[in-house]
C-alpha cells in the first residue's frame, strides 16, 4: 500500500470509529508527517484524499477538520447465528492469571482491593456474625434480604426511576441475574441482540442457553446506530436486546439520555423486550450519575441487572434485578436455580450502606479510576507506537485499544504473559473472534510505580509485535 494511502487509511479509522468526532480538527500535516514517519507532502497528499471523500474539511489558515456530516453508507443487516462458546485459551489463562500474584493484572474486570473499602466491609461481616449470627448463617428470603432491597429501591427511586422494592430480586452477582433473565423471558433459539464488542461472560450465557445471537456494532460517536437497529430489528423478530448502556465493557461507551429513549421507542414498537446490564453505572468519573433505561420506562418493556462487586464488594458477589412486569416469573427461576443466596453478604452490605456514606466512597473511587485512566493512556501515547488508538472514556473500568496494522492482540497475551503482565485480547469480545488487533487494559488499579513500568514494558513488547508482524507480511 502506499504510504499516503495508508496514513489516509489510518485517519479513516479514526474518523469512523469516533477517536475523531465531527467538527474536531486533526493533527497538523507537520504532526501527521512526524507521528507517522512520512515527508509532509505524504501527509498533505493522505489528507486531500479524505477531503475527496468528504471526511475532512480544510479551513484556510487553520488546517483540516472532520466534517460535522460524513457520506451516507449503505450497510448490509448482520445475519443471526447459531450459539457458539468461545474457546480462546486465553480464557483458561486468565482464570490461573487471578491467584497469580506476579502477574501485573491489566486483565481484571474489577477495580483492585486496594480502591475499595475492604476494611470497612470486613468490619460489617464480623458484626453481622456477632449480632445476627442466625440469621448470617440461615437461608436469606428467595428474592433477598429486605432491609437490602429497599436500600437499592431508594437508590433507583434517588435517580428519577419509579422502583418498588418487591420487583427487586438479588442475585449472586450480576451475571446471574442476566441468566436469570434471560431464562425467564426467551426459549431455546429465540434471537438475542447484543452489542459488538460484548463482555465474554454474556456470550458464553447466550451460548450455554442456546439462544441465537445477532451481533450489533456499536457507534462509538453516537452510541447507537439507529438506523442501524431498526433494520435488524425489522428483519426477524428480535426477543431481547442485552444492551450496557453506562459504560459498557470493554469499549466504555456512554449513550446519552437522548439516544436511551430512541433506543426504548426502538425495542417497545418491535416487540423486543431490553435487558438492560447497569453493572458500570456508578462509575462516573465526573460524578454525574448517568440515568438507566429503567428511568423511562416503569417495567414493562425493561429488566434492569446490576451488581456491588464493580463498585463496592467483588468477592461478596451480590448483585440484582430490577423485575418489572417479569417478577414473579423471576423470582420462581431464582428460587428453582438455588432456592436464595448467602445470607451473610447481605446482611453485610445492608449494614455497611447504614453506616456508610456510599457517595463519599464512591467519589473516591471514580477520582482513582479517572486519574489511573490518564496516566495510562498518557503512557500510551508516550511509549506506544504513535498509531495505537485509545478510547477515551468518561467512566467505567476499561480501556479499549486497537494497535497499529500488524498487531495481533493474541500474540501480545501470549508474550506479555511470559513478561508478568496480564492482558485481555480482543478476540474474547466477539463471538465470532473479531478484533484480533484490538486488547482492553483495566484502569482499576491504583497509579503506582509498578503500573507505570508495566506500561511502559507492554509498550515496548506492542512494539516489537507490530514489527515482527509487518516484517513477515
Amino acid at each position: 500500500m502506499l504510504r499516503y494511502m495508508a496514513l489516509a487509511e489510518s485517519l479513516r479509522t479514526q474518523i469512523e470509529r469516533g477517536w475523531l468526532r465531527p467538527g474536531e480538527r486533526i493533527p497538523s500535516i507537520r504532526e501527521l508527517a512526524t507521528n507517522h514517519g512520512v515527508s509532509t507532502a505524504t501527509a498533505v497528499q493522505a489528507c486531500h484524499q479524505l477531503e475527496k471523500e468528504g471526511l475532512i474539511l480544510a479551513r484556510q489558515r487553520m488546517g483540516f477538520f472532520v466534517c460535522s456530516s460524513t457520506p451516507s453508507v449503505t450497510f448490509k443487516t448482520p445475519s443471526a447465528r447459531e450459539p457458539a462458546f468461545i474457546s480462546n485459551p486465553a480464557l483458561r489463562e486468565m482464570r490461573f492469571i487471578d491467584a497469580s500474584a506476579d502477574v501485573l493484572p491489566l486483565h481484571y474486570a474489577r477495580p483492585a482491593a486496594a480502591l475499595l473499602p475492604d476494611a470497612a466491609i470486613a468490619a460489617a461481616l464480623s458484626r453481622c456474625l456477632r449480632r445476627q449470627r442466625s440469621s448470617a448463617l440461615d437461608y436469606s428470603p428467595p428474592q433477598g434480604h429486605g432491609p437490602l432491597r429497599r436500600q437499592i429501591a431508594r437508590r433507583y427511586v434517588n435517580l428519577g426511576a419509579q422502583v418498588e422494592a418487591e420487583e427487586i430480586i438479588v442475585t449472586a452477582g450480576a451475571m446471574e441475574a442476566i441468566s436469570l433473565a434471560l431464562r425467564a423471558t426467551t426459549s431455546p433459539g429465540d434471537l438475542v441482540l447484543v452489542e459488538s464488542p460484548a463482555y465474554q461472560g454474556i456470550l458464553q450465557t447466550l451460548a450455554a442457553l442456546n439462544l441465537r445471537v445477532v451481533e450489533f456494532p456499536q457507534d462509538p460517536v453516537g452510541g447507537i446506530h439507529m438506523a442501524r437497529l431498526e433494520a435488524i430489528l425489522a428483519e426477524e423478530p428480535v426477543r431481547v436486546a442485552l444492551v450496557v448502556p453506562n459504560f459498557s465493557n470493554p469499549s466504555g461507551r456512554l449513550l446519552d439520555d437522548a439516544t436511551k429513549q430512541q433506543l426504548l421507542s426502538a425495542c417497545q414498537r418491535h416487540g423486543t423486550i431490553i435487558l438492560e446490564d447497569d453493572v458500570y453505572g456508578e462509575l462516573a468519573w465526573d460524578d454525574s450519575r448517568p440515568s438507566p433505561l429503567r428511568r423511562w420506562d416503569l417495567g414493562s418493556n425493561v429488566i434492569t441487572c446490576s451488581s456491588f462487586s464493580k463498585f463496592l464488594a467483588p468477592g461478596l458477589r451480590v448483585g440484582w434485578i430490577v423485575g418489572g412486569r417479569w417478577t414473579e416469573e423471576l423470582s420462581r427461576a431464582k428460587y428453582f436455580s438455588t432456592i436464595g443466596n448467602t445470607a451473610l453478604p447481605q446482611l453485610a452490605i445492608s449494614d455497611y450502606l447504614g453506616r456508610h456514606d456510599l457517595e463519599r466512597g464512591l467519589r473516591r473511587l471514580r477520582r482513582e479510576l479517572a486519574e489511573t485512566s490518564l496516566r495510562m493512556r498518557d503512557a500510551i501515547s508516550r511509549y506506544w507506537p504513535k498509531e495505537t488508538l485509545t478510547s477515551q472514556p468518561r467512566g467505567g473500568l476499561s480501556l479499549w485499544i486497537q494497535l497499529p496494522a500488524g498487531g495481533d492482540a493474541q500474540q501480545l497475551f501470549n508474550t506479555s504473559l511470559d513478561n508478568g503482565i496480564g492482558i485481555a485480547p480482543g478476540p474474547l469480545f466477539s463471538s465470532t473472534g473479531s478484533y484480533g488487533d484490538h486488547l482492553r487494559l483495566t484502569c482499576g488499579l491504583p497509579w503506582d510505580e509498578r503500573l507505570a513500568q508495566g506500561m511502559i514494558s507492554l509498550g515496548k513488547l506492542v512494539h516489537e509485535n507490530v514489527t515482527n508482524n509487518r516484517t513477515s507480511i
